[in-house]
């Protein structure tokens, strides 16, 4: 895969479609898209990072880099000083290269970018930059699944794993809590082309120390009141990729002030009969490798801290005593 693709290029910020919105607006003019950004490139943070699944965190952590903005807009976000809010600091695609090798020398088992396809074009340039100069570690694309299939298949040759979310099965949910009643078709597509460039190149393959260098981990954080949805979520998985994907099964979901302020469903965690409803029919599909949470993980501790640590100088966190959330 060559990534010289029609979407994945300096001139896609003038008439934005990297994001299945495809809003079309010139951020290259200083103009936002849906995903709240122009062509600035903005990063909230740059640190290791201890509470992804095991294979992309392990013991030594992920090197997390979260971008500014998106393009969902999920109603229950835990992210949204960054997501919805703007925080972020203005960085070039260098100094985002420099990032990735900062984190390889503090020990991170891999670059983690969080959120960052709606900046493509600056995030390919970066990852060669950074190869250039020595990046040898995996890198990770953390995405929401609510991405443009050809967009993954641009950067097919600089992901080599993917860490997708796919948050819905039913139109009528997806837009009522993300304004996307296409999500299930987009993520659905997505999701293939991300199984299909990492078959392309050998498929899924683990380090000696567990750490994932290519393959695909599906997430779906169960929603209180909607386990029936999660179960449809976990047909469509298993009908795209049966077991060339982990699946990852959350019961982390935290109420944001937003959610409580509405009452309902949403303004109450999973209880543990909906979340016990949900691993045992990803059990009864056939999926082989589920990572799953024990109690205690409802907290907005998993939340990081939006403070620009990381992103003008190396300001990297120890990994002692960090709190695990993952079992399989």
């Amino acid at each position: 895969m060559s990534g010289a693709g029609t979407l994945v290029r300096p001139g896609a910020y003038d008439a934005c479609e990297l994001c299945p919105r495809r809003c079309g607006v010139a951020r290259s003019a200083g103009r936002r898209g849906r995903c709240g950004m122009d062509a600035e490139l903005r990063v909230a943070r740059s640190a290791l990072h201890f509470w992804e699944e095991p294979p992309v965190s392990g013991d030594a952590g992920s090197g997390a880099i979260f971008f500014s903005g998106c393009p969902l807009g999920c109603v229950f976000c835990q992210n949204h000083e960054i997501s919805s809010g703007g925080f972020g600091l203005v960085v070039t695609t260098a100094r985002l290269a420099e990032m990735m090798l900062e984190l390889q020398a503090a020990g991170a088992l891999n670059v983690n970018l969080v959120t960052p396809l709606h900046f493509a074009p600056h995030v390919r340039e970066a990852v060669l930059l950074a190869r250039d100069a020595g990046l040898g570690i995996p890198v990770v694309c953390n995405t929401s699944g609510y991405e443009r299939a050809e967009v993954v298949r641009e950067l097919a040759d600089v992901v080599d794993a993917w860490l997708t979310d796919f948050k819905y099965a039913s139109p009528a949910l997806a837009g009522e809590l993300s304004g996307a009643p296409d999500y299930p078709e987009v993520a659905s597509e997505a999701l293939l082309a991300m199984v299909e460039g990492v078959r392309a190149r050998g498929g899924s393959a683990l380090g000696e120390d567990g750490r994932m260098l290519r393959g695909v981990i599906v997430r779906h954080l169960v929603l209180p009141g909607h386990a029936d949805d999660s179960c449809a979520v976990l047909d469509r998985v298993w009908e795209l990729a049966g077991n060339e994907v982990d699946l990852s099964v959350m019961n982390q979901y935290t109420p944001n002030e937003r959610c409580r302020r509405a009452g309902g469903e949403l303004a109450r965690a999973v209880t543990d009969e909906e979340y016990e409803i949900v691993l045992c029919h990803a059990d009864d599909l056939g999926f082989e490798r589920i990572w799953w949470q024990e109690g205690g993980t409802v907290s907005e501790s998993f939340v990081p801290a939006f403070d620009a640590t990381g992103v003008e100088g190396p300001e990297l966190e120890s990994g002692a005593s960090r709190p695990k959330r993952y079992t399989i």
